[in-house]
């Protein structure tokens, strides 16, 4: 008797077991959206569950914040890496995924006060008032500075404070970098590459098309084209080989930040306080929703990021910045995923989708 006991105990230990095993296999790290304070003084991160909405963290950046009229102050790598700019403090921080959360890493440097970041080539690319700089990511790392260049107006000179709009690689050759300067066109510095690192060459400074103001946010396609907001001529431009092939009008006022999930490009329209989703080819743009979702508090949009399904999208009002999330299925379609979120601060700056490492495939 006491056998057939122990040999069923261990059966039910067994059974227990797998059980506790199946439960931690089906556990899965939450999808993160990660904001900043923007604080001239204390810059922070802020830290939420996509799928609740709930605060899981807030973290210093040991920096100061104060970038304006930027876009992708915030920007993930992989899952794994989330970089911050510290504007005031010439310094990017760097954190790790760390389960459901953020674990702070290091500062890094920068040659002029950062704006603006993009992961691609083994490389973190920062682009600040007036130069744009790679840095060296090994296993997953980032690590030395190994390129900058200045960065130069189409028709010369250097770019006046607040200009540096983004930063985002097109190809392994070559990095585009978005210079506001109104009331001339705007200009975009094509920066030359080789193994991922900035060269040191003078970019090539194409400027915007004529009757077109504010090359703004932009998002590249596989294929090396890049949609380009001109936000202050409410137009969308398409960028290929060093030049401007195709400018749309973008339907709505001010389409400043945009973001790419698969063959669409959303973009957060500061005017109309909208979210609308492009279609880039090769050659052409087309406006395949001039509506795809408002802004539910009526606040205009400052920043947007898509990862996995989520979208996410910054906005200031009345004194307030709130993260609104949406969710989106495979024709581009987005649906509110809750309330917007109060941040908590007038002058919140960027936003990323951190999907778990294992989901992202951007």
């Amino acid at each position: 008797m006491s056998k057939i006991v122990r040999r069923g105990s261990a059966v039910a230990l067994l059974v227990f077991a797998v059980g506790i095993a199946g439960l931690k296999a089906d556990h899965r790290d939450a999808t993160l959206a990660v904001t900043m304070t923007n604080d001239p003084v204390t810059n922070q991160v802020k830290v939420y569950d996509a799928d609740s909405q709930a605060l899981l963290q807030t973290l210093s950046t040991r920096g100061k914040g104060g970038a304006g009229g930027n876009a992708r102050g915030v920007k993930q790598y992989r899952g794994e890496i989330v970089a911050v700019v510290n504007n005031g403090s010439n310094t990017v921080a760097v954190y790790r995924r760390d389960g459901d959360g953020l674990r702070f890493d290091k500062l890094v440097s920068t040659t002029s006060a950062p704006v603006s970041i993009d992961f691609a080539n083994d490389h973190m690319y920062v682009a600040g008032a007036t130069t744009v700089d790679s840095f060296v990511i090994r296993h997953n790392n980032v690590e030395w500075l190994d390129g900058s260049a200045s960065l130069e107006l189409a028709d010369g000179g250097a770019p006046p404070s607040g200009s540096t709009a983004q930063v985002g690689a097109i190809n392994e050759q070559r990095l585009l970098v978005t210079l506001k300067a109104d009331p001339d066109p705007g200009t975009v510095d094509v920066v030359r590459l080789r193994d991922g690192a900035i060269t040191g060459a003078a970019p090539v400074a194409v400027s915007a098309p004529a009757g077109s103001l504010t090359p703004f946010g932009f998002s590249v396609y596989p294929d090396g084209t890049a949609v380009i907001t001109l936000a202050h001529s409410s137009q969308a431009g398409l960028f290929r080989d060093g030049a401007f092939t195709s400018v749309i009008d973008a339907t709505q006022a001010a389409d400043c930040w945009s973001t790419r999930a698969g063959k669409y490009v959303f973009t957060a329209n500061t005017g109309s306080k909208t979210i609308s989703r492009f279609v880039g080819t090769g050659n052409h743009i087309f406006v395949d929703a001039s509506v795809a979702a408002t802004i539910a508090t009526g606040g205009a949009p400052a920043d947007i990021d898509t990862n996995q399904g989520v979208l996410g999208v910054v906005d200031h009002g009345a004194g307030q910045s709130h993260l609104s999330l949406f969710t989106y299925n495979r024709f581009g379609e987005l649906t509110a995923a809750g309330a917007p979120i109060n941040v908590g601060v007038a002058n919140a700056n960027g936003v990323a989708i951190v999907a778990p490492a294992d989901r992202d495939d951007r």
